[in-house]
């Protein structure tokens, strides 16, 4: 069978029109990491909302998820909101109960920039390998306009599955211990 090279140009084209939203997603830079690790997380922001420009990043930081330390960012303003955790962790020998639930960048990024957002954090042992851990992030933008990557994905779902899939991290077992 001979194709007809025009319709697979355009068969091409219609390819990368549906799947071009999803570059869109507020995402993770590195999409895995084992449990018992730290993580540094880097969101990446690809656009504003309909055309305006960010001026806020918000990040709910999930149970499981301590020790939390975000990087600043030249020209933003950066925020945290502490609070207890669902239960006392071990990090390193020292029971901690609280801490960072939540990250807030507030600066001014234009709709036809990009930028990344960076924290770094300990996914405790508590965590299940072989899930998803989920980020909530919502994107506050210039007149009053938001995207809220918040949807979690049901069971049997995934984040292509959303218009607004919350970033999310894929759990790996502990690394073995090497000496």
């Amino acid at each position: 069978m001979i194709l007809n090279p025009l319709r697979g140009a355009l068969a091409a084209c219609a390819l990368l029109t549906f799947a071009a939203p999803a570059l869109a997603h507020t995402t993770l830079e590195t999409q895995q990491a084992p449990v018992g690790s730290t993580y540094k997380a880097v969101l990446r922001v690809g656009h504003g909302c309909e055309g305006a420009p960010t001026l806020k990043l918000r990040v709910r930081i999930p149970d499981g998820v301590i020790a939390v330390k975000p990087m600043p960012k030249p020209g933003w303003t950066l925020a945290t909101v502490k609070g207890a955790y669902d239960k006392a962790y071990d990090y390193y020998g020292t029971a901690m109960s609280e801490g960072v639930r939540e990250i807030v960048w507030s600066g001014n990024l234009a709709d036809e920039h990009y930028d990344e957002f960076v924290f770094r954090a300990y996914l405790t042992n508590g965590l299940q390998p072989d899930t998803m851990l989920y980020f909530p992030a919502v994107q506050e933008c210039e007149g009053g306009k938001a995207d809220r990557w918040i949807e979690i994905p049901a069971q049997g779902k995934s984040a292509d599955d959303y218009k607004y899939p919350a970033p999310g991290l894929k759990l790996l077992a502990p690394k073995a211990a090497t000496h």
